[in-house]
C-alpha cells in the first residue's frame, strides 16, 4: 500500500493522512495542517511481518498494536530525530537509533521536524520458535553502535530504502536475519547457562569484545586495559583469550582499522571524504605510519588503492548522472558569496513602500551573478526586487566550450565566467560536490549539477507559503562575439552517458557520446529555424587543470578542437523550428546544504519544459525568505522528453516580470500550489516528477538516491494525482468528474528522462471550460 498527502486538497490531508495511519494501528496525535505532508508505503512479509515506513513533517503519532496480541514492534529512525515516551519513562532517537517493545507497550513519538520511520510489527508466530527470555513489557532502546546492531540496522535502512519495490521472494532473507538480530540485541544479558558451557561463554565473551573493539576503533586511545576492565576480566586474561585465535590484542586492532580504511576508500558512501578524514576517523594518528601499515597489509599505498579500480572488477552500475551514493556531507559546504537567512529574512519582511513605481533592472552574466551547478537557500541574492518589477536577464549555456571559438570567444560576459587555465579559473565551484574534488576526482564541485544560473534574484516581502509568478516576456538568443561570427548565434545538442538512448545504440562504436553544433536563427522575417552545422564524437579531452576526462564528466571543459574529427555531412535538408525557454526555473529549495541543478522538484529547477517560453507564466511555491529565484540552462529548442540528454543548448537573454502572490491572497489556479505551474495563453501545464519532493521523501541520500529510483509510472502518478486536484479545487469538479475529464480531453507528456527526476505533464486546455 501507498499513501501520500499530496493526492488530496490541502483542506483534506488531515483527515485523510489520519485515516491511513490508523488503519495501520498509529494514531495521529498532532501536526501542523499547514504544512503537513505525508507518505506512507506498507509491504507484508509472506509470514505476516508488517514493514511501514513513513516520510513526514513535524507532527506526533503514537504506535499501539494492542489489537494484535502478542506481537512485537521496532521502529527506527532513518533520517531526523524524535522523542519518544511510553507515558513513564521518555527518551530522545537520533538519526539510525532504533527502539522496541511489545505489542500491547505503547508509544508516543514526536518529531519536530522533518522524519523518515520506518516501522516493523512482527507477529508472535515469527518469534516464539526462538524466544528463550521474556519479551520487555517497556520499550526499550537499541543502540545503533555495536557491530551486530550496525548490521542490523544496515539491513532495515536498506529495506526501508528499496520497500516500494521489494517483492515477498526478495523479503525472504529479510525474514529469516530478522529474528535473530532482534533477539540477539535483546538476549544480550542471558543468563550464561544458555550460552552452552565453558567453551560457549569463552567464545560469546571474545564476540562481545570483538563487538566492543568495533564500537571503539574510531578512538585513538583504545587500549586492552580498557577493553579488559568494561568486560570485567584481568588483562591478561584478555590476551589469553587473544592467543586462543593466535593474534594479539594489538595486531588485531590494527587490522580491522585498515580494514575499515580498505573498504572506505572504495565506498560510494564516503567518496567525498579525504584520505585523511577517513584514517583520522579509525583511529591512526597520522598519515606516514597509516600508508605504511596500509602498504605492508595490501601491497600498495592508499591513494593508488583509491585510484585504480582492481582489474578484475567488473562495473556494477552503468554510468550515472549525479553524486555517488551517500555522498553526505554533513557540515555547511563552503560559499563564498552567502548572507546569514536572519539577514535574508529580515529583509524579505520589509514592507514594500507605497506607491513605488514598477522599475526595469538589468542583471548581466559575471562570476559575481552566476552560480554554477547547485541551489542554494544561503547564496547572497545578486539582485533585489519588488513585485512588478521587470528584469532584462542574460543567461549562459554551460555548454558553450563544446565550440569556445563560436560560443565563448570574443564575448566578455561568456570569458569572463569561463576563464580557466592552469592557475586558476572564474568560478571554482561546478556542482553541489566537494570542492577538493575528492568523490570522483572530476574537478571542484565534481559536477553534481551543471548549470551555469543567473541569480538568486530575491523578491521583496516573499515568504514561505508564497508563490512567485514569473512572466517569461521575450527570450533571444545570444550572438556570437567572435568577429568570424558575426550576427550569428549557436547552440549545442551533447548526445551524452546520461542520455536515454546510451544503452540502446545500434551502431558501432556504441555508448559514444557526440555533440551537434547548431546555427540558431536571429532576427529573420520567417519563423526562426535551426540547422545543423557539423558534430564530432567525444574524445577523451586534458581540462586546463590537467585533468582527463574520458566521458562528458563536467561543464565547462574546453573541447580542444585538434582532438576531435567534425562531420559537416549531417542533418541536411533538416530545419528545427525554434522554440527559446529556459530549462532552468527555480526557487531556492529549503535544504540545509547545497543542491545538485539537475533534478527538479516542488521548487522548478530543471523542468525542461518547452512551454516556458515567451508569453508563458510560471507559478512556484516559496520555500525560503525572499524566494530566491535563479534562471539558467537556457534552450533554442527542444522535444518532449529531451531523449538524449540535452536540447539545443544555447546562452540566451530574457525579458521577465515577477509577480508576488502572499499567501493570504492565493485564489483560483493558485489555491493548494505545491508545485511547478505553467499557465499559457491556452493551456495549464501541471509538472509531475517520479518524486515531488524528493529531497524530503528520500532521506540523507536524496541527491544520489533520485537518480537511481525515478520511473515514468511514479511520473505519470504524480501528474495525475496533482492534475486531479487542480480539477478539483480550482474548477471544483468531483472526483469522477475530473477523472473522466483527464481521460477523454487531457493531454499528458513526458517531460524529460535525463534529470534524474524524471518529469510528466498535464496539458489542460482553457477552452474545454465554456465559463
Amino acid at each position: 500500500m501507498r499513501f501520500t498527502t499530496n493526492a488530496y486538497p490541502k483542506e483534506q490531508r488531515r483527515d485523510a493522512w489520519r485515516f491511513a495511519l490508523q488503519r495501520l494501528s498509529i494514531t495521529l496525535d498532532a501536526a501542523d495542517d499547514a504544512s503537513l505532508y505525508g507518505e506512507l508505503i506498507h509491504f507484508k512479509s509472506s509470514v505476516g511481518i508488517d514493514f511501514i515506513r513513513l516520510t513526514a513533517t513535524s507532527q506526533s503519532y503514537t504506535i499501539d498494536f494492542t489489537i494484535q496480541p502478542g506481537s512485537f514492534w521496532l521502529a527506527m529512525l532513518l533520517d531526523g530525530t524524535a522523542q519518544m515516551t511510553d507515558g513513564t519513562e521518555t527518551f530522545d532517537l537520533l538519526d539510525g537509533e532504533m527502539v522496541c517493545a511489545r505489542g500491547d507497550a505503547a508509544a508516543r513519538h514526536f518529531f519536530p521536524g522533518d522524519h523518515r520511520l520506518l516501522i516493523v510489527r512482527i507477529p508472535q508466530s515469527v518469534l516464539t520458535p526462538r524466544l528463550k527470555t521474556p519479551l520487555p513489557e517497556r520499550p526499550r532502546k537499541i543502540s545503533s553502535e555495536g557491530g551486530g546492531a550496525r548490521v542490523f540496522g544496515g539491513m532495515l535502512r536498506s529495506l526501508a530504502d528499496t520497500i516500494g519495490e521489494i517483492t515477498t521472494d526478495q523479503a525472504r532473507p529479510v525474514e529469516l536475519a530478522l529474528p535473530e538480530f532482534l533477539l540477539t540485541s535483546l538476549l544480550d544479558n542471558a543468563p550464561p547457562r544458555a550460552l552452552g558451557g565453558a567453551a560457549g561463554m569463552r567464545a560469546a565473551l571474545l564476540e562481545r569484545i570483538f563487538q566492543t573493539i568495533e564500537m571503539r576503533l574510531s578512538d585513538p586511545n583504545l587500549n586492552y586495559q580498557q577493553v579488559a576492565s568494561e568486560h570485567g576480566i584481568s588483562p591478561r586474561y584478555l590476551q589469553k583469550l587473544f592467543e586462543s585465535i593466535d593474534d594479539s590484542f594489538g595486531h588485531y586492532v590494527k587490522v580491522r582499522r585498515l580494514e575499515r580504511c580498505r573498504l572506505d576508500l572504495r565506498s560510494p558512501l564516503h567518496v567525498q571524504k579525504s584520505i585523511s578524514d577517513i584514517l583520522f576517523q579509525w583511529g591512526f594518528n597520522d598519515s606516514a605510519s597509516f600508508s605504511r601499515a596500509f602498504r605492508e597489509q595490501y601491497g600498495v599505498s592508499p591513494r593508488e588503492y583509491r585510484k585504480t579500480p582492481p582489474s578484475d572488477e567488473p562495473r556494477a552500475d552503468p554510468p550515472r548522472r549525479g553524486r555517488p551514493t551517500a555522498t553526505r556531507d554533513r557540515t555547511r559546504s563552503p560559499l563564498l558569496e552567502i548572507e546569514e537567512e536572519g539577514e535574508l529574512e529580515a529583509e524579505a519582511e520589509r514592507e514594500l513602500p507605497i506607491g513605488q513605481p514598477v522599475r526595469h533592472h538589468y542583471l548581466p552574466v559575471s562570476p559575481e551573478t552566476i552560480h554554477w551547478g547547485y541551489f542554494s537557500r544561503a547564496l547572497k541574492p545578486a539582485l533585489q526586487v519588488r513585485s512588478g518589477d521587470f528584469v532584462t536577464v542574460e543567461t549562459l549555456t554551460h555548454h558553450a566550450n563544446d565550440d569556445p571559438e563560436r560560443m565563448v570567444e570574443g564575448d566578455p560576459g561568456a570569458e569572463s565566467v569561463y576563464r580557466w587555465d592552469a592557475e586558476s579559473r572564474a568560478v571554482e565551484r561546478r556542482g553541489a560536490g566537494p570542492l577538493d574534488a575528492s568523490a570522483l576526482g572530476r574537478g571542484p564541485g565534481e559536477g553534481f549539477g551543471v548549470h551555469i544560473c543567473t541569480g538568486p534574484i530575491a523578491i521583496q516581502g516573499a515568504m514561505p507559503g508564497d508563490v512567485i509568478e514569473v512572466r517569461i516576456l521575450d527570450l533571444k538568443p545570444r550572438l556570437s562575439g567572435n568577429p568570424k561570427f558575426s550576427g550569428k548565434a549557436f547552440g549545442s545538442n551533447a548526445a551524452t552517458y546520461w542520455g536515454f538512448h546510451y544503452d540502446d545504440l545500434l551502431t558501432e562504436p556504441k555508448q559514444r557520446e557526440v555533440i551537434t553544433i547548431y546555427e540558431v536563427e536571429t532576427g529573420s522575417a520567417r519563423p526562426p529555424l535551426a540547422h545543423a552545422v557539423y558534430s564530432y564524437r567525444w574524445t577523451p579531452q586534458v581540462d586546463p587543470s590537467g585533468r582527463t576526462h574520458a566521458r562528458y564528466d563536467y561543464p565547462g571543459v574546453p573541447v580542444n578542437p585538434a582532438t576531435v574529427e567534425r562531420n559537416y555531412d549531417i542533418l541536411r535538408n533538416v530545419e528545427i523550428p525554434i522554440r527559446p525557454h529556459f530549462g532552468v526555473i527555480a526557487l531556492a529549495p529549503a535544504h540545509a546544504g547545497l543542491v545538485d541543478s539537475v533534478p527538479p522538484a516542488s521548487f522548478g529547477g530543471n523542468l525542461d519544459n518547452w512551454r516556458t517560453g515567451p508569453g508563458s507564466r510560471i507559478f512556484l511555491p516559496v520555500q525560503v525568505p525572499g524566494g530566491l529565484l535563479s534562471l539558467g540552462d537556457p534552450h533554442a529548442s527542444q522535444g518532449d522528453s529531451e531523449l538524449c540528454g540535452t536540447a539545443i543548448e544555447c546562452s540566451m537573454t530574457a525579458l521577465i516580470q515577477l509577480i508576488h502572490h502572499p499567501a493570504g491572497e492565493l485564489r483560483e489556479q493558485l489555491r493548494d500550489l505545491d508545485y511547478p505551474l505553467i499557465e499559457t495563453a491556452d493551456e495549464w501545464v501541471i509538472m509531475g516528477f517520479s518524486h515531488p519532493d524528493y529531497l524530503k521523501e528520500l532521506g540523507e541520500d536524496a541527491q544520489s538516491e533520485v537518480y537511481k529510483r525515478s520511473s515514468i509510472d511514479a511520473a505519470m502518478r504524480d501528474a495525475f494525482r496533482k492534475a486531479r486536484r487542480f480539477l478539483m479545487t480550482t474548477k471544483e469538479l468531483t472526483e469522477d468528474e475530473a477523472i473522466s475529464l483527464l481521460s477523454v480531453g487531457v493531454d499528458f507528456g513526458i517531460s524529460q528522462v535525463v534529470n534524474g527526476n524524471w518529469g510528466v505533464h498535464a496539458v489542460i486546455r482553457k477552452a474545454l471550460f465554456t465559463a
